[in-house]
């Protein structure tokens, strides 16, 4: 027995059913999942320039015959629903197994979004586990699940489960050989010729799923009282478990399809049914379409962010135990970038334009909150380019503020390089700034095409930023220090006036702080300090003021000498402790 998160469940599961490729985009919270499967022996994993590439890397996989496993956050189904879609036309040779990643509560994403829907929507099955154990025993049986219907199957997962640590019992790893892949074009080319025979054997597989459904030991019925029964699945079965210990349970494994004859049968057992999910009504519409009866609970039960046993309770018209609230007093704590971080003077330097900042998924989206409060929009990944692209269009031929894209470097290869083709070809103005901080911080440091470092740590090939945006034809290019506050100023200058009717992209190019975490001498605030501010509204963690007389400090337990701080103070108060007086207290 072993203590697993249910990320690293889903990956032993996989590798106990014999998969071979591993495949996925990094994203809170699924990440985890793809490490820990690419330390198993005789595996080979990648992270994928994005989640759509992901699955067609592992739909051809699974044709050539191997068991495939891909991952990825629930928005990463999104960018992927192309090639998913149209698997479920062609079915697998290999078993395929996708883990969709739902953020409820949204602690690490833009958005809240169930994808029991896309099970749904393309006729996939979906498995819910409600812990590490059943995550580990869903996802090895889903290989058998996939190749006996000839289909993917999505692992569906919310954070509690993919964080959560619980016993997890595991086997061997099962003997699994290469299938043979057999040319056959009406399974594998989806002209519409073809596609409409594979759409009669979807409806076909459809009515084969419903009934294994209703057999499959994944969805079971706990019976206790006989006043209230529940139907839930996944993490939401735990808090029911703890909120309402009398009522009879339909605990759902499978979610799509639903098992109906099981439906029927738990609200025949009680005097009423109700559904509690997270997020979403799925489950309680597709209860209601097999004609069964839904109860509205006494209260409102919330339909944003995750549930709890005290909010079920509640919803059941029973109060929870009291409990303290948090001090008054007790300061705020907001995020913000590292000490230290590459991209701040970038967005102290666009705050201090008044540039309309089109901004882009990763850490760097920290730039939006104050101090710095330098970005005007967030939508998804690589929205950065295209809408700054937008901007300049709708603004075309008025006086209006400078319109700059913000985006990472890993986050330019998943999909800001389509963008960016999009306005060179049509000749778009503007400034984009790629925030090449040599990694992808945001979900843990992993490698990208821009750093060339790949998961299983492979010989690998770093790609040229700066060739490649010359080569699709931007004819402004720059290559700046970002912790150099004049560099980054005058290459903004040019950039939104010299050239503010073509289009300019600045590469800003540090690593991330995290990436080797070495400290140089760390700076102090001297006697000489005016307590104008300036520090304090970089917004480094590091640095602090007195709320009565508004002098600066700086915490050397936090400093890492970056001395970015320090090029902004005109009064010559911040200094670095001399080299030899660092190394004595560092001993």
């Amino acid at each position: 027995m072993m203590l697993m998160s249910g990320n690293e469940a889903i990956a032993r599961g996989a590798w106990e059913a014999g998969a071979s490729i591993g495949v996925a985009y990094p994203g809170t919270p699924s990440t985890e999942t793809m490490e820990s499967f690419a330390r198993y022996d005789g595996v080979y994993a990648e992270w994928c320039t994005n989640e759509k590439v992901a699955v067609e890397v592992g739909v051809g996989a699974s044709a050539a015959g191997a068991r495939v496993l891909a991952t990825m956050k629930h928005v990463g189904v999104n960018v992927a629903a192309d090639p998913l879609f149209t698997s479920a036309y062609t079915g697998v040779n290999g078993g395929f197994v996708i883990l969709a990643a739902d953020d409820p509560g949204m602690y690490s994403s833009q958005n809240e979004q169930d994808s029991h829907y896309y099970g749904l929507a393309a006729h996939v099955p979906v498995l819910d586990p409600s812990d590490s154990q059943e995550a580990f025993e869903f996802t090895k049986a889903a290989y058998d699940i996939s190749e006996g219907f000839d289909v993917p199957v999505i692992i569906r997962s919310t954070v509690r489960v993919s964080h959560t640590k619980t016993p997890v019992t595991t086997g061997e790893k099962v003997a699994y050989e290469l299938k043979s892949y057999e040319k056959d074009p009406a399974k594998w080319v989806m002209m519409p010729a073809f596609a409409k025979p594979r759409r009669k054997v979807q409806l076909e597989r459809d009515a084969k799923l419903r009934a294994w459904a209703d057999e499959c030991p994944f969805n079971s019925i706990e019976k206790r009282g006989t006043e209230v029964g529940v139907v839930c699945a996944g993490a939401v079965y735990q808090h029911v478990l703890e909120a309402l210990p009398e009522a009879t349970v339909l605990k759902l494994g499978v979610t799509w399809p639903l098992p109906q004859g099981k439906v029927q049968e738990v609200a025949a057992m009680v005097e009423r049914l109700y559904v509690i999910e997270e997020g979403s009504e799925y489950l309680t519409n597709q209860v209601r379409a097999l004609g069964v009866e839904v109860c509205d609970f006494p209260r409102e039960l919330p339909r944003d962010g995750e549930l709890s046993p005290g909010a079920i309770r509640y919803a059941f018209g029973i109060d929870a135990p009291a409990h303290e609230n948090a001090p008054d007093d007790v300061p705020a704590r907001p995020p913000a970038l590292c000490a230290g971080c590459p991209h701040r003077l970038v967005f102290k330097e666009l705050s201090r334009i008044k540039a309309i900042v089109t901004g882009d998924i990763g850490c760097y989206t920290l730039g939006a909150l104050p101090p710095l409060a330098s970005m005007d929009s967030c939508v998804d990944m690589g929205a950065s380019v295209s809408m700054s692209h937008g901007f300049e269009l709708a603004l075309a031929g008025t006086d209006h503020k400078p319109v700059v894209a913000i985006i990472g470097d890993s986050t330019f290869a998943h999909s800001g390089l389509s963008s960016l083709i999009t306005t060179v070809y049509n000749r778009g103005a503007g400034t984009v700034c790629i925030l090449d901080n040599r990694t992808t911080a945001m979900t843990g440091r992993q490698g990208n095409p821009f750093n060339g470092v790949t998961l299983q740590n492979r010989e690998s090939r770093e790609l040229d930023l700066v060739g490649i945006l010359e080569a699709i034809g931007v004819e402004n290019v720059s290559l700046v220090n970002p912790h150099d506050a004049q560099a980054v100023r005058s290459a903004l200058k040019t950039a939104t006036t010299e050239q503010a009717d073509e289009l300019s992209v600045i590469v800003f190019k540090a690593p991330c702080v995290l990436l080797h975490r070495q400290r140089k001498p760390y700076f102090f605030v001297n006697a000489d300090c005016r307590a104008c501010g300036m520090c304090t509204g970089l917004g480094c963690p590091a640095i602090s003021k007195d709320l009565e007389s508004g002098y600066a400090s700086i915490d050397p337990a936090q400093c890492i000498g970056c001395g970015q701080c320090s090029q902004y103070c005109a009064f010559g108060a911040i200094e670095q402790i001399p080299a030899a007086s660092y190394e004595e207290v560092a001993r």
